[in-house]
């Protein structure tokens, strides 16, 4: 069975951009993520939950990715994700504050 032309037309690049940003993009945002719950919470135990959390959020991000038009879109979707948990992060107050 052959498969559908309508879905045969994007470019090498459309298709390069939506891979890259579902295999890279995701695995920052999901990976950011996690750095900034742990910057606000028990750092211990979400960095051991995230050996199995991060994978299925990259996982679902990774498919979110090829269901955008545009692969700059859903680039500048995880850009922007990725610089508002950072900012978070940057921003996070200290766990164990410096004695005086």
């Amino acid at each position: 069975m052959p498969a559908n032309s309508k879905y045969l037309t994007q470019s090498k690049w459309q298709r390069f951009g939506k891979i890259t940003a579902g295999i890279l993009g995701g695995y920052l945002v999901a990976q950011t993520l996690h750095l900034a719950v742990a910057a606000y919470t028990n750092h211990v135990v979400v960095l051991i939950t995230s050996t199995f959390s991060l994978f299925i959020i990259w996982a679902a991000l990774l498919t979110f990715a090829f269901l955008a038009k545009k692969a700059w879109k859903i680039w500048g979707i995880y850009l922007g994700i990725c610089l508002i948990l950072s900012v978070l992060i940057y921003f996070a107050p200290p766990l164990h504050p410096l004695p005086a």
